[in-house]
């Protein structure tokens, strides 16, 4: 089982979302997006809460708010966290998760410590606990089948992206052979015209010397 929230509206038509148990949380690891951020409360036990961009966009382009959401919401569901001030949430793409087969279930660790990055929370805000738990959705999704269905979404638009190529590039072939051909003939042209006006001052000149006999 999934849950799903909707972040604040001002930050835009995000999806927040977190599994139910350790079990859940290593399908979410296993079968996640390039855009997916993973937060975690630093040193504690606590749900592993996800916030999914639109394509395109990085970690760079968490706003402060919707930062705030994400933070709030996984000290709330860190049985420890939720009960002190001042705890770090630690949050870093999906793709940066590292899993080993050693650890213990929903147990990860990180490709690249340095692509972590660190958000202090000083206290439970409950009025944005209680705004994002009343959009609380559950839902037991395929999440293997909807990878996948990216994944053939991405092969596809690589592979028209492929093709568009490879159709510029026969259409700048043919325009490069075009061209080489109008130069050609222009060249072709000047040629003959270069001759033509050598045979006229031969012409002009066996002319000349007729009159000079004639005379």
């Amino acid at each position: 089982m999934v849950f799903y929230f909707k972040a604040r509206p001002e930050a835009g038509d995000y999806t927040i979302f977190m599994g139910i148990d350790k079990h859940e949380n290593e399908e979410l690891i296993k079968y996640g997006f390039p855009e997916d951020i993973w937060f975690h409360v630093d040193k504690m036990s606590s749900a592993h809460v996800y916030l999914r961009l639109q394509k395109g966009q990085t970690i760079d382009n968490i706003s402060e708010g919707l930062l705030e959401d994400c933070a709030q919401l996984v000290k709330a569901n860190s049985i420890q966290g939720n009960k002190v001030n001042n705890v770090d949430v630690v949050y870093t793409p999906w793709f940066n998760l590292k899993k080993t087969a050693s650890m213990d279930v929903g147990q990860v660790s990180f490709h690249n410590p340095k692509m972590v990055r660190t958000v202090r929370v000083e206290k439970r805000i409950n009025e944005i606990v209680n705004r994002l738990n009343r959009t609380k959705v559950e839902r037991k999704p395929d999440l293997k089948a909807e990878r996948e269905a990216v994944n053939a979404a991405e092969r596809a638009e690589r592979k028209q992206q492929l093709r568009e190529k490879k159709r510029r590039e026969e259409l700048e072939r043919l325009e490069k052979e075009r061209q080489a051909e109008i130069r050609s003939y222009k060249g072709l042209m000047v040629s003959q015209n270069m001759t033509s006006n050598k045979q006229i001052a031969a012409t002009n000149k066996s002319l000349q010397e007729l009159e000079d006999d004639f005379m």
